[in-house]
């Protein structure tokens, strides 16, 4: 005789208070829960990739500081560009490369940007290339 045949064979208790609990809540209860509340967010943040800005050869160089001296020259011109240029991640070092095109009001060489009709504003430094501007 086993140490449980006298129940074995008993019908399964039913609370007469308290609902019967559905299959999908009791899974619920015992599914995995997130201990690790925004770790996975950190984790792809940390494989999220940026690259660093590129230093520009002298050749490279001459070419925008030509770019920048027509834009000098045509100012009162209303004239569309398109400029590439570096801009740094807010997180961690290193950027990404973006391109902007738009109408030029105006190159403020004392604060050392350009300023777009929209508001834009591209700081000179981080400039890699102009086009339209020959």
């Amino acid at each position: 005789m086993g140490k449980y045949d006298d129940i074995i064979d008993l019908p399964h208790h039913q609370s007469a208070k308290r609902p019967h609990m559905s299959v999908y809540d009791r899974a619920a209860q015992f599914a995995p829960f997130a201990a690790l509340t925004g770790y996975g967010d950190v984790i792809a943040e940390t494989g999220r990739l940026t690259e660093g800005m590129a230093v520009l050869d002298e050749d490279a160089l001459a070419e925008l500081d030509f770019a920048l001296s027509e834009l000098a020259v045509r100012a009162g011109e209303r004239r569309k560009i398109k400029v590439t240029y570096f801009v740094p991640d807010g997180k961690k070092s290193g950027g990404a490369y973006a391109e902007y095109c738009g109408v030029l009001r105006r190159a403020d060489g004392a604060n050392r940007r350009l300023l777009f009709e929209d508001g834009t504003e591209i700081p000179l430094a981080r400039i890699v290339r102009l086009e339209g501007a020959d």
